[in-house]
């Protein structure tokens, strides 16, 4: 069974015992203590440290001209619980979690918190496995090569649109909102922006300021595909 998810994490182990820890939670080590069997908390903790130093290098090298609190944010949105939750989504890691019986009834293989824990604890198994070049690669293939491919998820587009369109002088841009639907806990917003009174994007999103950030992006791809 582990054999699915080293072909998940392109990374097979040596020492099969570090990434069973890895997935045991502490629910399922103190259900059965006589076991012996450690939990990942120690390996998570360990983890978190090396994803943060990884994609803070990261950064540091392809974003040369972004001041530190810029850096700081980007950082934050991808190591963020939600960022490592749709990483194990992808990898199925939830399926080979040892959970205890009522973190096993409650749902807790899809929980994101401890689906991000879990990851942080695979992360420290490799880099333990077999040393920082390889949990370097499994962050970039799991994480980097695709989380920011052309711009930081958190990138400002009304911003740059903004920029771009004062190019020229007395240029007006405008963001209306076309309607919110859904109930309170989980709100659609959607978003026109127009350029002096033409609309040239469109957005939506589970707020308003994403939704006007989705139409800035698809204003900035209408009006100026060069920039994207």
């Amino acid at each position: 069974m582990l054999q699915e998810l080293e072909k998940q994490l392109g990374y097979e182990f040596r020492t099969k015992s570090l990434l069973e820890n890895a997935l045991t939670h502490s629910s399922f080590a103190n259900e059965n203590r006589r076991l012996g069997l450690g939990s990942n908390e120690r390996l998570e903790f360990l983890g978190d440290s090396i994803l943060g130093f990884v994609v803070a290098e990261y950064l540091y090298h392809t974003y040369p001209d972004s001041p530190e609190g810029e850096l700081t944010r980007m950082r934050a949105d991808l190591v963020c619980e939600k960022s490592l939750a749709k990483i194990a989504y992808g990898i199925h890691l939830g399926d080979f979690l040892k959970l205890g019986h009522g973190e096993e009834q409650s749902g807790g293989r899809k929980r994101e918190s401890i689906l991000a824990d879990a990851v942080e604890s695979v992360l420290a198994a490799t880099y333990l496995d077999g040393g920082f070049s390889k949990v370097q690669e499994m962050i970039t293939r799991l994480l980097l090569q695709d989380a920011v491919p052309e711009h930081p998820r958190n990138f400002d587009y009304k911003t740059a649109l903004q920029e771009l369109v004062q190019r020229e002088k007395d240029q007006v841009l405008q963001y209306h909102l076309l309607y919110e639907s859904g109930p309170d806990h989980d709100k659609q917003f959607a978003v026109e922006v127009t350029l002096n009174g033409t609309v040239v994007g469109n957005g939506s999103g589970s707020s308003k300021k994403r939704a006007e950030q989705e139409a800035a992006h698809a204003a900035i791809k209408q009006l100026f595909p060069q920039e994207i």
